[in-house]
């Protein structure tokens, strides 16, 4: 085991990552991160051991995800884990709340007898992977992501936001043919609009159909010049020649302090 100042020195280090990190000794976990403690709603590494019992007992046990039912009866299940290649080592885990998240699990072994595992959150690429190979998430007209998939996974864009102390933005893109025409029923244009958002923007930041001449575009900023810069870059692309045909009236809504993402859309939707 190591002694106090090197857990000290680990622990310094270590709260200062996002991502949920636990050490373990042998399969025995001896030291937890900030983020891991906040995932649990505990104050420490002892109150996890003796709140949540053993380790493994914590994965969901979900035919989707590795579980202790995955773990042979003469192995540990980092062991087990690390059969499998890295795009399948993924474990689901619940807050205090019963709400589950899904992590990829990553293993230093490097130093004998220790082992650092990071469970980084990929719940809300995993719905997006999800809701993508069942062509649930998109507009067929436009390209865009679809009303009823951001309505899906909004909730965990709040947590994601919460997780790493950021706000939400939103960007109110009301679109317009400037001949007069119907906009909803020209998919060319559509398509070309949304072509020339999506290449500017963020992979995380979502850009979705809201009617049929309306679009949202949904980013984290951790802070409202952030947000603004956006709001000045999508200003610019309305101007480029290729969509020279379509008017476009842009408004930055800025989540409010404890805000929920309900009361967000709600505000933004009147």
């Amino acid at each position: 085991m190591p002694d106090s100042e090197s857990l000290l020195l680990i622990q310094s280090v270590v709260d200062s990552q996002k991502d949920l990190i636990a050490l373990f000794y042998d399969d025995d976990i001896v030291l937890t991160n900030h983020a891991f403690n906040h995932f649990f709603g505990v104050a420490s590494c002892e109150q996890y051991k003796t709140d949540f019992g053993l380790f493994v007992d914590n994965f969901v046990p979900h035919p989707s995800y590795f579980n202790k039912d995955s773990i042979e009866a003469d192995e540990t299940w980092m062991e087990a884990i690390l059969k499998r290649s890295e795009s399948d080592r993924i474990v689901s885990m619940m807050t205090p709340s019963f709400e589950p998240h899904a992590f990829s699990v990553g293993i230093d072994s490097r130093v004998a007898k220790y082992s650092m595992v990071t469970f980084s959150d990929i719940t809300q690429s995993l719905i997006q992977r999800i809701m993508i190979e069942n062509h649930a998430n998109m507009d067929r007209e436009s390209g865009a992501y679809a009303k009823e998939y951001f309505l899906h996974v909004a909730q965990s864009y709040k947590d994601a936001a919460t997780f790493n102390e950021k706000m939400i933005s939103l960007i109110l893109i009301r679109a317009d043919k400037k001949d007069g025409s119907d906009l909803a029923k020209d998919t060319q244009s559509l398509n070309t609009l949304v072509s020339h958002f999506r290449g500017s923007i963020r992979q995380d930041d979502m850009l979705v159909r809201w009617s049929d001449t309306t679009f949202l575009l949904i980013y984290l900023v951790d802070s409202e010049s952030n947000a603004e810069r956006m709001l000045v870059k999508l200003q610019e692309i309305i101007n480029h020649d290729t969509i020279k045909d379509v008017a476009c009236h842009l408004r930055l809504h800025m989540q409010q302090e404890n805000e929920d993402i309900n009361t967000l859309i709600r505000r933004i939707s009147t």
